[in-house]
């Protein structure tokens, strides 16, 4: 078994490769040929052994420290582009979402779907809440909906915009906020009732126009970020916006992609945060001076998403 890089940060893009990269050099040391279809997101288990490409409408599965092209294992029940995907915090399963418009989890421990949640439009985005009991997805007519794993049903739907796609979807490490960025550049902020297990009571806390055109990806910051809590935005202005959750009030501006910004995602610590665009580079910034560290060359097209795991392994 090969040494576990201490930080795993992997790229995909149009060009039909992912690329895997030294964070601090910014060398590119493997490329994995993915030549059936676009990847459309990738994500890494917690215990940082394999990556997750969704692709369509599949979705495999890579060792993260072997250098072998073939994916370990393949998921093969959704029929269109797989345009969300993460894992339980245990990794035992892995849930995904589509624009079949369906919402599935799978055990990683056996083949096969395990369930399958219908949305009736396009997903376009699916995060679990940090209870590991709830998904939320998004779609492209507009509904948020709450998929209770241990009902096994759909206990609440919301609708902040008729008409108006959801894009991305991101809840608080401490499932004390939901945040849903839209088509209009607009993000909805709710407050999640303390005092409740589940999530069907969504409190109306802010509306941020964070941009003039698509947000493509909103997240908040992670728990040892705390006491600074902080929304990013990433859009198709080609900026990403760090906003001040406490108050929501523009912290700064990363300006430096060219072309759409499709996907980021925050260091551990919340110090830096990893950007990918349509310019065909993935870029490191500095959170505390908003400062373009490192640009990760080398995708020949649109670099449209981007996972980053430099933690430690969960216990």
């Amino acid at each position: 078994m090969s040494q576990q890089p201490s930080v795993v940060l992997a790229t995909a893009s149009y060009d039909h490769t992912i690329r895997f990269w030294e964070a601090k050099s910014g060398r590119c040391y493997r490329t994995i040929q993915y030549p059936e279809s676009q990847v459309n997101r990738l994500e890494i288990t917690p215990d940082k052994r394999y990556l997750a490409a969704a692709g369509n409408p599949h979705i495999r599965l890579f060792d993260v420290n072997a250098n072998t092209p073939q994916p370990v294992m393949s998921y093969d029940s959704h029929t269109n582009n797989v345009m969300a995907v993460g894992f339980q915090c245990d990794g035992n399963w892995m849930y995904s979402g589509s624009e079949d418009g369906t919402v599935k989890i799978w055990d990683l421990r056996a083949p096969g779907c395990q369930r399958e949640y219908e949305s009736r439009a396009a997903v376009n985005t699916v995060v679990l809440h940090p209870n590991q009991t709830e998904l939320i997805s998004g779609d492209q007519n507009g509904n948020i909906r709450v998929w209770d794993l241990t009902a096994n049903s759909c206990s609440c739907e919301l609708v902040p915009e008729v008409d108006t796609a959801v894009r991305s979807l991101t809840v608080m490490w401490d499932g004390s906020l939901v945040v849903a960025a839209n088509n209009r550049g607009t993000c909805y902020v709710w407050r999640l009732m303390q005092g409740t297990q589940t999530m069907t009571n969504f409190e109306p806390l802010h509306k941020l126009q964070a941009h003039d055109q698509y947000i493509l990806k909103c997240l908040l910051s992670p728990e040892l970020c705390e006491p600074n809590r902080y929304l990013a935005t990433a859009s198709s202005d080609g900026t990403v916006k760090i906003w001040n959750v406490d108050g929501f009030t523009l912290e700064k501006t990363l300006v430096g992609h060219q072309r759409w910004v499709w996907d980021c995602v925050f260091s551990v610590d919340g110090a830096f945060l990893i950007t990918a665009s349509s310019d065909s580079t993935a870029r490191l910034w500095s959170m505390s001076t908003g400062e373009e560290i490192k640009v990760y060359k080398g995708h020949q097209k649109a670099t449209v998403c981007c996972a980053l795991h430099d933690g430690t392994e969960p216990s």
